[in-house]
């Protein structure tokens, strides 16, 4: 009868982590733009399914204001800017 030798193998792996700082982008009502517009920019800008656009949207006018995205700063970045050339304001805080 044959065996074979048990091997444990004991490896250190080395893990790096980039943390990313989490920002939001947040666009806020005008007296300009219309429901259908803000609606479509979401849409097209931040991906946002219709339903999900319509509700920010709702938020947006009632309230004043609607966090519409989450993320780093370089992705949220490109959309304001997307969403400011479309005429709507918006920041990334």
């Amino acid at each position: 009868m044959q065996t074979k030798p048990q091997i444990d193998y004991d490896e250190d792996v080395l893990v790096l982590e980039e943390t990313i700082e989490m920002r939001d982008l947040i666009v806020y009502n005008d007296d300009v733009n219309t429901f259908e517009h803000v609606t479509r920019t979401l849409i097209d800008v931040c991906g946002h399914e219709p339903e999900q656009a319509e509700q920010c949207t709702l938020l947006i006018h009632y309230k004043g204001q609607c966090t519409v995205k989450h993320g780093g700063f370089d992705e949220l970045a490109g959309m304001c800017t997307a969403i400011h050339d479309r005429g709507i304001s918006a920041d990334v805080l």
